[in-house]
Formats: C-alpha cells, structure tokens, sequence
C-alpha cells in the first residue's frame, strides 16, 4: 500500500498540478494546523514565537495532550522568544526517547517587496505561498501534526519530544536551543533527533534524483583581521600603510584553499554521486576519494561551488573597514572574514591557517566570541539511516538516499554537540526558485504532503524500537 501510495505521491510532484489536489481529511486538518503557523508572524523585527509556541501547543491539546505534557518556555527577558517542548510518553521507560527539532522563528519579509503578502498562506499553481512555507514551518508543522496523529494511536515504546525552538535565524535575541543547553539540558535527554537540513535534489529536467540526509554541518565561525600604522598627514605617504598591509593580507586569503577533507557523510555522499553524475567529474570524485591530494581531481570538482565547499573548511573576507580620515594614513583596518569549518576542524587550527595565508603582512587573526564547537558529524547508523532509507523505498521508490553535510548551519551543530545526535531528514524536493529566506518562498503543495507522509511513517519506525545502532 505504502509503496503505491508513494509512486502517486512522486508522480503529483512531478506533474505540479495546478488546481489543489483534493485533500484527505487529515491532510485538510494538517492544512489548517500549517495556514495558522504560517500566518503568524514570527520574525525578529516584529513577529511573537511565544505566540507561535501558544498556538501549536493549542492543537495539541486539543488532540489530547496534557497540561503538564505541553511546556510553552519563555526564557526570562524575552517575552517574544518564547518556544514549546510537548511530550508523548512511550510505553518502555527504558528506552531512550527521540526529539522532533524544527524552528518557528523566520527571516525577514517586507510586504512592499514581494508579489504576496508574506504572512497569508496563499496557495496558487499548486504552491504554498509565505514566509516560512519551508523554512521552517513546514517541518514545525509536520511535527506537531505528528505528534497529534500519534497521540490518537497506542503509545510508541519510544518517547518522543517535540522541541519547537525560537533565534535559529541569523539577528534573534536569544537562541532557544543554546538557552536550553545551558540552563535545561535534562530537557533534551534523548538518543538523537530529527531536524531540518535534508531534502531532495531535482536533475535537469526537473525530476528527483536523489534524497539528502544530512548528517554532520559545518559550522560557523568569525574572525577579525586587523592591520595597525601610527598613520600621518596624506600629504607624506609611507610604505606601511594599514589599508595596503590589510589588502595584501586579503589577497593571501583569496588565494588560500584548505585542504581536502572528508568523513563518512561526505565519504559516502561523493562516493554515491560518482555513480549518479558519471564521466570526468564522475571520475574525479573517485580519484578524490582515493587521494585528497589529487590536485587536478580536486579542481574539477571543485568547479561545483557546492561541492568545493562540502570538500573543505571555507573562509571568506565579508566587511572591510580602513582609516578615519580623508586627508589622513589610516591608522587602522580591518576585515571580518566568515569561516565555516569542516566538522571536528578546531577553530586554533582554522586560525592558524589563516594567519599562514595572510602572510608576512603585519596583520592579527582574532577568532571573534563566541567562539563555536566544531563537532564531528552523527554517526551513520543502521537504526538512523538504514531506517530512513527503507521507509523512503515505499514512498519514493527508485530515488536514492543519499548521506550529506549542509555547508551551512542549523541549530542541529549545538544539539549534537551537547551529546544529541542530529540528522536532517529528507523528503522535499525543491526548486532552484523556491525563495527561501528570499522573495516570494513557496512550496509545492504535492511536495509537502509528501513529506509529511514519509515523516510521519519515518518517526513511527523510530519510535518502534529502542535499539540506538
């Protein structure tokens, strides 16, 4: 049944219909559950995640849960920050429970800027229309409508913990799950969780054809680059001049790639994609695999920007700032450059290879606070990928799952760091156009039924068993 469900599923996505399909009733319920998440304001400018939290932990109520089971926190100076932790309880007190990660906090949207109003769910050629219709209401919504559904049925042996977090986004106040970590990390007790970060890849001709799950990130972090000169009268220019000892410095930079690295995500993800994408590029990935000092290897896969980032920790300068004076030396500049680091690279080495690229300039390498944890990515495991991509044969048969590293960040790299393994788990496939944290963001509407399906089926088989491998 699964399986014929799921082919249906793979072909809607790729028919796009364009009139909304017609809905079962537990996707009309979902519906409602997401049109009223995603109608809720919650960027950092002028939105309320308390208000989101509230609202979320109303469905749930509504489905059944508890008071004491419904924990709406709002850590303490930060009314509009607030997020929610909603538990089911299993059957085995003994085996360990699983969280359900998703954010309610979203970038921001300006009405003038886009074709629709950004806080309506508006749903038009078969698409999800709003800020946050992906990231990260979908999933947000996907969970507490899990959790809803779940709670209908006989209670799983695992414990489950649905953690709806607010300042995931870049600019918020607080961050919930750093806050969390810090001050309730009992909170948190589990044996991993599921997060945002994976999905799937469309070919050329708009098809899916492969299913990404993440496993390990990089993570970022900030350095100051600063050239100092006792400065003077313009009028008298000298050879050390603090904008000229900061741009050699940059130059150095630019030129600078690290090393080649790999672990067993990116391991098994080139491995993979060697097959998938063939011919020289193809073969390159092999020849990479074999030998990560393969230079010329590494420069054609390395022409994918994606790829070149995956291979590696990155750096690159991102605000400049010289002088004080028009008529006068610059007595100071300085350049902030955004590393994201490969994970388990630790920041003194980062910073090390820095000051080797700049040169003998003159200039410091500060890593600017806080200065971040560089985890090594979640171990694959039989229980956590091999599950995955068994459930993911019967709702998208023929397209294979695949282990990634997002060269971004989610707030997964502090859970895990924390001792929770985090993954991001698949089953979007999205367009090149799809506006997140961009203009008019949109989803298929076939696209996240779809993922809601696989989901819920996918957090079921965790919870089933108790075994951690």
């Amino acid at each position: 049944m699964l399986k014929s469900v799921g082919a249906a599923l793979v072909a809607a996505m790729l028919a796009l219909p364009v009139a909304a399909q017609t809905l079962r009733p537990d996707q009309a319920q979902f519906r409602a559950l997401y049109k009223e998440l995603v109608e809720t304001n919650t960027t950092h400018s002028t939105g309320n995640c308390t208000l989101a939290a509230q609202r979320m932990a109303g469905h749930l109520k509504t489905a059944g849960f508890a008071d004491a089971d419904l924990n709406v926190f709002v850590p303490p100076g930060f009314p509009l920050d607030g997020g929610l932790i909603a538990t089911l309880h299993g059957s085995d007190s003994k085996a360990a429970a699983i969280i359900l990660l998703a954010h309610l906090d979203v970038v921001e949207a300006k009405r003038e800027d886009w074709t629709r109003d950004p806080f309506v769910l508006i749903e038009e050629n078969g698409n999800f229309y709003g800020r946050g219709t992906i990231d990260d209401k979908s999933q947000a919504a996907i969970f507490t409508d899990s959790m809803a559904r779940l709670k209908a049925k006989k209670p799983p042996l695992r414990t489950i913990k649905l953690v709806l977090t607010c300042g995931e986004e870049s600019g918020a106040r607080i961050n919930n799950i750093r806050w969390l970590i810090d001050n309730h990390r009992d909170w948190l007790n589990a044996a991993f969780a599921l997060n945002e970060g994976g999905g799937g890849t469309l070919n050329a001709q708009g098809k899916p054809q492969t299913l990404g799950f993440q496993a390990g990130e990089k993570v970022s972090q900030n350095f100051r680059i600063e050239a100092t000169n006792p400065g003077g009268h313009s009028s008298m220019p000298r050879p050390d001049n603090a904008i000229y000892d900061l741009s050699r410095g940059l130059i150095g930079l630019a030129d600078h790639d690290f090393p080649v690295q790999f672990n067993d995500t990116t391991r098994g993800y080139f491995g993979a994609m060697a097959g998938i994408v063939g011919g020289d590029t193809g073969k390159a990935m092999t020849e990479l695999l074999a030998n990560p000092q393969d230079a010329a290897a590494d420069a054609l896969v390395s022409k994918n920007a994606a790829w070149h980032s995956m291979l590696r920790t990155t750096c690159v300068a991102t605000l400049t700032e010289g002088g004080h004076a028009i008529n006068a030396l610059p007595q100071r500049a300085t350049a902030s450059v955004n590393c994201r680091m490969f994970p388990g690279d630790p920041v003194p080495n980062v910073q090390a290879q820095l000051v080797k690229a700049m040169g003998n300039t003159g200039v410091t390498v500060t890593a600017v606070p806080p200065v971040n944890p560089t985890p090594p990515p979640p171990p694959l495991t039989p229980l956590v990928f091999g599950t995955a991509k068994q459930v993911a044969a019967k709702h998208f048969p023929g397209i294979p799952v695949l282990p990634m590293m997002l060269t971004g960040a989610t707030d997964g790299r502090f859970l895990t760091g924390a001792g929770v393994p985090t993954y991001g788990v698949p089953g979007s496939f999205l367009a090149a156009d799809s506006g997140m944290h961009g203009l008019n963001e949109y989803v298929p509407a076939a696209t996240l039924y779809a993922q809601r399906d696989y989901l819920f089926d996918l957090i079921q088989a965790y919870a089933a068993t108790k075994d951690t491998q």
